[in-house]
């Protein structure tokens, strides 16, 4: 074992525990939220990751941008079982491990590799300027000013570095193969990097040895550091997607969920032989909070979806609120739920569990107008590639409006009134709703 392959292990250990770490205050962030029971219907979960996270079925819901996503999500997921063996050449200083064990079919796995390297290639410059040259309206919301557009260009810019060391990295291998090199054992097929052949073949075999090593650190530790920037990044969705997807709501999308201590209490209403204080009396402890206000009172599964989202903005796009100028974006609501949740993991990180900022979701990052512009349509629920649910969310937040602070619009507290007092939201008495029958 060589300095270089010692050198190798450490980075990779270090970027492995770089990444675990990272994983965990994530996993602690989420836990932060309230607890819910989510086991039932596992093989429609099943089913549903399969179709959604798997099979990208409402990706291509948007032809242009589900198609190239595909492309790059089969490159990002295929193309890693070469980095496998590049992992055990670089442990145990071997070069092109799985080729004589696989035979010809390691030659036909390079060739695949190439070809989607291609084509993520092509699919990646086609995002970049679809995000900054051509002006997509979903694209240019306010919420992805500043740095998530950054953070989408650097993701795209380091694919298109990753898979240009990879090609380069083929083709002065191929040469070196060619001319008897040692170390290089002539494996592989190589559709694309051919191509490339004629930029480096008049170079001497050291300055070839130099590239192709240089290509190979390069492509390797790109993609650890890359794994070690998903979690800083929207791009934690490549991960989170999968048990996003199947933990989502199974339920119709009209249905919400409702406390169970007011539950009881309609129940309890409009049951004539109710006696209130026939219950056992409960032990005094502090209250439910009624909606949520800050990260803490919404459920894991809420700050997982925010963790989820893709910064894709269909949500926003479908959303007829934002369609006609009112200032909510479901995305906004996401991003925003996230980035206060980061805020408050490093106030863990750095004061412990029960410091207090004084700042909350409602009212430092969402402000009540973007709550009550809502139709409650499900738009947004619908058009999430990865099944997200910014609803549940804005009516956690909007109970916490009404139930805590007694904050309701002008225009719907006339509504309620009408409702508790004449059993319709109109302004007519119950005897007097039928008069119109007798207008002439």
């Amino acid at each position: 074992m060589g300095l270089s392959n010692l050198l190798f292990i450490l980075i990779f250990l270090a970027c492995v525990v770089w990444f675990t770490i990272n994983v965990r205050k994530i996993r602690r962030n989420i836990l932060l939220g309230k607890e819910v029971v989510i086991n039932d219907r596992k093989p429609e979960r099943w089913k549903k990751m399969f179709m959604i996270a798997i099979g990208q079925s409402k990706m291509v819901k948007k032809p242009v941008s589900g198609i190239l996503h595909i492309l790059v999500y089969l490159g990002f997921v295929i193309i890693n079982i070469e980095v496998l063996e590049i992992i055990i050449d670089g442990i145990a200083g071997t070069h092109r491990i799985f080729a004589s064990p696989l035979g010809s079919v390691y030659d036909f796995l390079i060739g695949s590799f190439e070809i989607l390297a291609l084509l993520v290639l092509v699919a990646v410059i086609i995002f970049l300027i679809r995000r900054n040259l051509l002006n997509i309206k979903r694209f240019g919301f306010r919420e992805m000013l500043g740095w998530p557009k950054t953070d989408a260009n650097i993701i795209l810019i380091v694919e298109v570095l990753l898979m240009t060391a990879f090609l380069s990295m083929n083709a002065t291998d191929q040469i070196l193969q060619a001319r008897g090199e040692a170390h290089y054992v002539e494996a592989g097929m190589y559709p694309i990097s051919s191509f490339l052949i004629p930029f480096f073949e008049s170079y001497s075999s050291s300055s070839l040895i130099a590239i192709e090593r240089g290509m190979w650190w390069f492509h390797i530790v790109g993609i650890l550091l890359f794994l070690n920037y998903l979690p800083y990044s929207k791009h934690f969705h490549i991960i989170l997607a999968f048990p996003n997807v199947y933990y989502s709501k199974l339920e119709q999308k009209g249905a919400f969920d409702n406390m169970e201590s007011v539950r009881k209490e309609v129940e309890m209403m409009f049951d004539p032989a109710a006696d209130p204080y026939a219950a056992p009396v409960e032990p005094a402890s502090e209250p439910e909070r009624f909606g949520a206000k800050d990260v803490q009172d919404l459920s894991w599964k809420s700050l997982m979806d925010a963790y989820s989202c893709t910064e894709c903005g269909r949500c926003t796009q479908q959303c007829p609120a934002s369609q006609t100028g009112k200032l909510l974006s479901p995305r906004k609501i996401m991003m925003d739920t996230r980035d206060r949740l980061e805020e408050v993991g490093k106030n863990i990180d750095k004061h412990g569990k029960d410091y207090s900022d004084g700042k909350s979701l409602l009212g430092d990052y969402i402000q009540e107008e973007e709550l009550w512009a809502c139709t409650t349509c499900n738009a947004c629920v619908e058009a999430c590639p990865v099944s997200i649910n910014p609803l549940s969310i804005i009516m956690e937040m909007r109970r916490s409006l009404v139930m805590e602070d007694s904050k309701i619009p002008q225009e719907l507290t006339g509504m309620l009134t009408n409702m508790e007092n004449n059993g319709a939201p109109w302004q007519f008495s119950p005897t007097d709703r039928a008069n119109w029958v007798n207008e002439s």
